[in-house]
């Protein structure tokens, strides 16, 4: 590599690029993580994503993409990088380049903070083993392990059955409609999601401003965010699927995502992290799906694994997020 120019990200104008190094680093990496220039769109417009300094772009000599890198912040101190790198140039010091990159942006935006040790995140498949020497060469170790699991939905699917004194609604209920009700719904899910995920690996505190922006994704669907609340009307449990039409259309695939799962403190043990999964299974067979994928810690605190086993989910991959701390 004779001549590497790096730069910021200039919006708009550079999402097809972007997009068509995702689809040549996926023809051969093989991770399922293709990418619309839609999805970066979505993507890039995140709340808590400073576009500017966040996003990092490397090209040859002609102007070709050939490096790409992001950052997401948590707390100034705790970020998470993923990077490309386009396969016929990996292994010629660009990875090493985003990297150290990473590591300065993450010093420059904590220069404000009392708190002396950063941490910087990456994740790679298990049986990636030249992305897990690159890591582990920059000074990464492994930290957590990550199942991702997947279930047909051709297959019958029991009843879902809610314990007595709680019903289902779906976030298109009618008890939600209108400015009002929308806003209600949310900051009750966000309360609810905090609730639940305080005790788990890596948390990091939700916003209602967040949410506000999964839900303006244009793929979002709300029949397909469902809660059981109980008879004081507290969101005990919650269940948000997924489903991207554009990478299902250009995989000629019919897949969807139960992205998020959880049941809040005092409300546990009694059957409703299963009827809310069993619910949003039958949500997406309903919407077209026959096939539900997840991801799911493998020391999740609360045994979501059983669970998942127990009403078929199967894993099918391993992944390690690998840290460092500077």
């Amino acid at each position: 590599m004779k001549t590497l120019l790096t730069r910021s990200c200039q919006g708009e104008n550079d999402l097809e690029a972007i997009a068509e190094l995702f689809q040549a680093c996926e023809i051969v990496d093989r991770l399922n993580e293709w990418v619309s220039i839609s999805d970066l769109r979505q993507e890039f417009n995140a709340p808590d994503l400073d576009k500017e300094r966040d996003i990092r772009i490397w090209e040859d000599g002609n102007g070709k993409l050939i490096g790409f890198g992001k950052l997401s912040i948590k707390e100034s101190i705790d970020g998470y990088l993923s990077f490309r790198v386009h396969p016929t140039l990996r292994g010629e010091g660009i990875e090493q380049k985003i990297i150290s990159w990473g590591e300065k942006r993450m010093r420059e935006v904590a220069t404000n903070s009392s708190l002396s040790v950063l941490k910087l995140r990456s994740a790679t498949r298990s049986d990636k083993i030249e992305r897990i020497a690159l890591l582990e060469s920059c000074g990464f170790t492994p930290k957590r392990y990550f199942f991702e699991m997947e279930r047909s939905l051709t297959e019958p699917i029991p009843k879902p059955e809610l314990p007595v004194g709680f019903t289902l609604h779906s976030h298109c209920s009618p008890q939600f409609s209108g400015k009002v009700g929308q806003q209600q719904f949310l900051e009750a899910w966000v309360e609810a999601y905090n609730q639940t995920f305080i005790d788990h690996w890596n948390y990091h505190e939700v916003t209602v401003e967040q949410v506000e922006y999964i839900v303006s994704n244009p793929n979002y669907r709300p029949d397909l965010t469902s809660v059981a609340i109980d008879h004081n009307g507290k969101f005990a449990a919650f269940c948000y699927c997924c489903t991207f039409p554009e990478e299902n259309e250009y995989k000629g695939r019919k897949e969807g995502w139960v992205d998020t799962l959880g049941t809040r403190r005092g409300f546990r043990k009694r059957g409703l992290g299963k009827a809310m999964l069993l619910s949003g299974m039958q949500r997406l067979r309903d919407v077209g799906m026959d096939k539900a994928l997840l991801g799911v810690d493998a020391e999740n605190p609360s045994g979501a694994n059983r669970l998942y086993e127990s009403v078929g989910f199967r894993k099918v991959h391993t992944n390690i997020v690998y840290s460092k701390e500077f």
